[in-house]
């Protein structure tokens, strides 16, 4: 299994870091682990190399979950010197967008673009729900909001089991970070080409929000994928990984992949 270790942690990631190709780090949301990017990593290997990270205290990785977004940024820049990545794309869904967003923002020199999916440049959660959390209590119904109305049974099953198997402080911290985060006034400083993606029925981080992020980002484009919700990218997964190789062509096309990679 592949593992790095930063801080005497160790952290896990899925993906082969000796491919070639330009580097994608994916990063998942609030509560998450490395394979709500699943279908991405097998889905668009022929445009780039697709990498997925567990945060610290998820999934695999040891440590304890962050709670501040700035935090998270910093350790992301940690994994991939670590790693020996130079310049890559950063994507994320909701938590992991606006991870991505605050690295485009901080160390904008190191980005060739990003993906940004079921987010937004202000992620407020309501103060009941971070209290239930602080009290050790995971509301049963939260998962009833990740889903559109074409989820399975079989997802909307796996999922609400997944939630309630994730430890309370690990949502609390994620989402007290999520909550703390606000960069509206900032996207302008944002340059580099950004995928948006939101599913048209996202509950949790509505259309409205991808909607700001491509009026305020310079080089954008939004993608709605219809009958999805906020877990677009295990939902409609051939519509993402299509969304995401199309972005990646255009901006990236070959033999200029390659040359990319030496920059």
């Amino acid at each position: 299994m592949p593992y790095i270790v930063i801080d005497q942690q160790k952290i896990y990631y899925a993906g082969d870091l000796k491919r070639p190709g330009i580097p994608v780090i994916f990063c998942h949301g609030s509560g998450g682990r490395h394979q709500h990017w699943l279908f991405q990593l097998k889905g668009i290997k022929d445009v780039a190399n697709p990498l997925a990270v567990d945060l610290p205290g998820h999934g695999r990785s040891s440590g304890k979950p962050l709670n501040t977004v700035a935090a998270y940024r910093d350790w992301i820049c940690r994994f991939k010197e670590t790693a020996g990545i130079e310049k890559f794309i950063l994507g994320g869904h909701s938590l992991g967008g606006a991870i991505a967003l605050a690295y485009a923002l901080q160390y904008p020199d190191q980005l060739l673009a990003l993906i940004l999916a079921g987010t937004g440049s202000r992620l407020k959660v309501l103060p009941s729900f971070l209290e239930a959390l602080e009290q050790g209590f995971i509301p049963p119904a939260f998962s009833d909001y990740l889903y559109g109305s074409e989820a399975s049974h079989e997802m909307r099953k796996s999922g609400r089991k997944e939630v309630l198997d994730t430890k309370p402080e690990q949502y609390h911290a994620d989402l007290s970070a999520c909550n703390n985060f606000d960069v509206m006034k900032e996207l302008h400083h944002i340059s580099c080409p950004a995928l948006i993606i939101c599913g048209s029925e996202d509950q949790l981080t509505p259309l409205k929000y991808s909607k700001y992020l491509e009026e305020n980002l310079a080089l954008s484009s939004l993608r709605v994928i219809r009958g999805a919700g906020h877990m677009v990218m295990l939902e409609k997964p051939e519509e993402v990984n299509q969304a995401i190789s199309e972005f990646i062509d255009k901006y990236f096309p070959e033999p200029a992949r390659q040359s990319k990679l030496n920059l």
